[in-house]
């Protein structure tokens, strides 16, 4: 997700600034007239670059913009959104509120970061400084530390796969090119269907999907898991979508 510091944002809002101010700067009006072509084009409306919105800028933000653009070298870059000097660092997080949020990650994962920040607040000492409800949900953001789901069963084996899931490193493909290598592997159904035998059977689709496109090749409903069931369906994906390397 982008921000509205973001570097081509930035340059969008400058380019835009320029382009009011421009023609000022290339036919600087005569004397005493200034005010009136400020006046005037603080009357027209403007579409910003990122909303997309209607907007108007006021006299004063203007002759701002005009006297820093006609004063810089460079006044498209003059004109940019100038960055807070401890953007990427939390000055208010003590070394003792990182500590404990830190641990309650730890030990909460599923917390919501309106929690973390209900918590630190209980934790902290009068002498430690509270950090801003922002502060702790964008410090939390910055290192990773997103809400993740409680597994269904929350048991000492699954907590423990969690996390174990979280040291490994998870691509989305494992190849570099399409019909290098297919998965396939059987789903069993959560309902039981009624079979023209008059038996209920529960039944199981098989699915056949590329590694890099994620194209599914074949999907086909069975009702056992056999090695002819599956031979019969990757012979349909091969006749779908030819043979893959593997």
């Amino acid at each position: 997700m982008s921000s509205e510091f973001d570097p081509p944002q930035r340059d969008a809002l400058a380019r835009l600034r320029f382009a009011i101010i421009g023609p000022l700067l290339a036919a600087p009006p005569a004397s005493r007239e200034l005010s009136a072509a400020m006046t005037t084009l603080a009357a027209v409306t403007w579409r910003h670059p990122v909303s997309g919105l209607d907007i108007r800028f006021g006299v004063s933000t203007l002759e701002r913009w005009y006297y820093t653009a006609r004063a810089a070298a460079d006044p498209v870059a003059a004109l940019r959104n100038r960055l807070r000097g401890d953007v990427g660092r939390f000055p208010s997080l003590t070394p003792a509120a990182i500590t404990l949020l830190t641990t309650q990650y730890r030990e909460h994962p599923n917390w919501s970061a309106q929690l973390h920040f209900d918590n630190l607040r209980v934790a902290l000492d009068s002498a430690s400084p509270l950090p801003s409800y922002p502060t702790v949900r964008r410090y939390l953001k910055a290192q990773g530390m997103y809400r993740q789901a409680r597994p269904k069963r929350a048991t000492d084996g699954a907590l423990l796969a969690r996390d174990r899931l979280e040291q490994l490193e998870v691509r989305s493909f494992e190849v570099d090119h399409v019909s290098a290598l297919w998965h396939l592997d059987f789903h069993h159904g959560a309902r039981k269907v009624l079979t023209r035998a008059g038996t209920w059977a529960k039944p199981m689709l098989l699915g056949v999907i590329d590694d890099r496109s994620r194209l599914v090749c074949h999907l086909q409903w069975y009702l056992d898991e056999t090695a002819e069931t599956l031979v019969h369906g990757l012979s349909q994906a091969f006749m779908k979508r030819g043979l893959p390397r593997a």
